[in-house]
């Protein structure tokens, strides 16, 4: 029982490396072109670590509570090693998968509307605060006209990621 305790205690030492080294098996496979489609998330270490802690933890229970041997604990513990291995796999996939995130671009600035929070010369840059993505961002800003602290504004052109070109919201 104390192999298979092991084995178990050593997949979660693995679950924990590969949170800590993410890609690193991925990394020391990266030439072998024989083994790409393997390698390419079935040999991951989440996976490699849901396996061995499986079989390992599910042994344990097996040669504790029944009198089936290691033979048993085996049989039990290889097929709940492959399942939750898969279960890791699934996940991992759509995890990976997940476009929900995607990066904010220049042209999702156009249109959003902001405060002055340094004036804003005719001739130079000042600060807006505006709201981008549910996060406040402040960005240097540039207008035709001056603008006072404090008023509202909304983006008309991004010039850089950190620059934009606003104009005054008149109500």
């Amino acid at each position: 029982m104390a192999w298979f305790l092991g084995l178990g205690i050593a997949g979660v030492v693995l679950l924990v490396l590969s949170l800590v080294f993410d890609g690193v098996l991925e990394g020391l496979f990266d030439g072998v072109d024989a083994l790409d489609g393997l390698i390419d998330g079935w040999l991951s270490l989440p996976v490699v670590a849901g396996f061995v802690s499986m079989l390992g933890f599910s042994g344990a229970i097996v040669m504790g509570s029944t009198g089936l041997g290691a033979i048993g604990a085996i049989a039990v513990g290889v097929p709940a090693g492959v399942a939750t291995g898969g279960l890791a796999y699934r996940l991992s996939r759509a995890l990976m998968s997940d476009r929900s995130g995607a990066a904010v671009r220049d042209d999702d600035l156009i249109g959003v509307s902001g405060s002055v929070v340094t004036a804003i010369p005719a001739d130079g840059y000042g600060e807006v605060l505006v709201h981008l993505a549910g996060q406040p961002v402040k960005l240097a800003a540039k207008s035709p006209t001056p603008v006072a602290r404090g008023a509202e504004v909304w983006v008309a052109e991004a010039l850089s990621q950190t620059a934009v070109s606003v104009r005054l919201v008149e109500r």
